[in-house]
C-alpha cells in the first residue's frame, strides 16, 4: 500500500458530534516528527512494522509491531524512525467525549501501549476505503469507526489481562458451580475447591466479578432453568427448580423474577413454550 493522508471535512454540523476524525492516514515509512508545541488534536498511531522511538512528557521510548501510542493535545513530543521501513497507521481525532471515552479506559495521558493490532488496524483501514470510495456521509462513517476502535483501545489499555490473570484464580470454583448446579452448593464447599476461606472466596468474588458467590450460583441456576424449559418443554415449573438446583418452588420464582424481570411462567409464555 501506498502513503496516504486523507483530511475530513469538519464543518459545524461534524464538530456536534462525539468524536470526529479530522485527518488519518498510513506511512509505509514514518519519517521523524518533531512537535516543540505538540498537535492540535487526538492521536493514535499504530506501527504495523519497524523500530521507531517516541519522547513525550520526560520519557523516551522504543515502540515496535505491536505497539500503539496515544498523543494528548497540545502535549510536546518526537517521534523518529530507529529502523527503515517504519510502517505506521494512524488517526486524528477531536471531539467533546473523546477525552471521556480515553478516560474510560484509563488513558489520561500521551504514552505507549501493547494492543491487538488487527481489529483496531481495521478500523482505520475501514476509514481510508470509505475515503477513497467517496462514501455519502463520510465524516459520519468516520465517526462511527473512530468511536469502536476508541472503545476497542480503552478496553485493551484497561489491563483486561490482569483480569483475567484474576479470573484464572476464580476458575476452579466457577468449574465446580457449572458442575454441581443440579444440587444444594453451600459456600463453604465452594470455599474448598480452592483451598481458601469462605470470607476471602466472598472477598475475590466481589473483587472481580462483583458479585457475592452464592448470587452469582442462584443467576447459573437461572440460566440453567432457562435453557431447560427450552429443552424440556413438557416440564413442570416445579421439576424445573428442581432440575436446576433450587430446593423450594417459592424460592426459584424469587429468583428468576429478580434476574430476569418477570416470572417463570410469564418467560414460557413469552417465548411460546407449553
Amino acid at each position: 500500500m501506498e502513503s496516504k493522508m486523507i483530511f475530513s471535512k469538519v464543518d459545524e454540523q461534524t464538530a456536534e458530534l462525539p468524536v470526529y476524525v479530522t485527518s488519518v492516514g498510513y506511512w509505509d515509512h514514518q519519517t521523524e516528527m518533531v512537535r516543540a508545541e505538540g498537535f492540535p488534536d487526538f492521536q493514535y498511531h499504530q506501527v504495523i512494522s519497524g523500530e521507531g522511538e517516541l519522547q513525550v512528557e520526560g520519557s523516551r521510548i522504543k515502540v515496535g509491531p505491536g505497539n500503539a501510542f496515544i498523543l494528548y493535545p497540545g502535549v510536546p513530543h518526537v517521534y523518529r524512525p530507529l529502523s527503515e521501513p517504519w510502517e505506521l497507521a494512524w488517526v486524528s481525532f477531536n471531539g467533546r467525549e473523546a477525552a471521556r471515552i480515553l478516560a474510560y479506559g484509563g488513558i489520561h495521558r500521551s504514552g505507549v501501549s501493547q494492543v491487538s493490532g488487527e481489529m483496531l488496524l481495521s478500523k482505520i483501514w475501514g476509514m481510508l476505503n470509505a475515503a477513497e470510495t467517496k462514501q455519502e456521509g463520510q465524516e459520519m462513517e468516520f465517526s462511527k469507526l473512530l468511536y469502536s476502535l476508541l472503545l476497542d483501545l480503552s478496553q485493551q489499555f484497561t489491563g483486561s489481562q490482569s483480569h483475567d490473570r484474576q479470573l484464572d484464580r476464580l476458575e476452579p470454583v466457577l468449574r465446580y458451580i457449572e458442575a454441581n448446579l443440579n444440587r444444594p452448593l453451600s459456600l463453604k464447599e465452594l470455599a474448598d475447591t480452592t483451598g481458601v476461606t469462605p470470607q476471602y472466596l466472598c472477598l475475590l468474588f466481589k473483587k472481580i466479578l462483583n458479585l457475592r458467590p452464592m448470587m452469582y450460583v442462584n443467576q447459573e441456576r437461572v440460566n440453567l432453568s432457562k435453557a431447560l424449559m427450552f429443552k424440556e418443554t413438557g416440564t413442570r415449573i416445579q421439576e424445573i427448580a428442581q432440575m436446576a438446583g433450587f430446593e423450594h418452588p417459592s424460592y426459584f420464582s424469587a429468583q428468576f423474577k429478580r434476574y430476569t424481570g418477570m416470572s417463570p411462567e410469564q418467560f414460557k409464555q413469552l417465548h411460546g413454550l407449553k
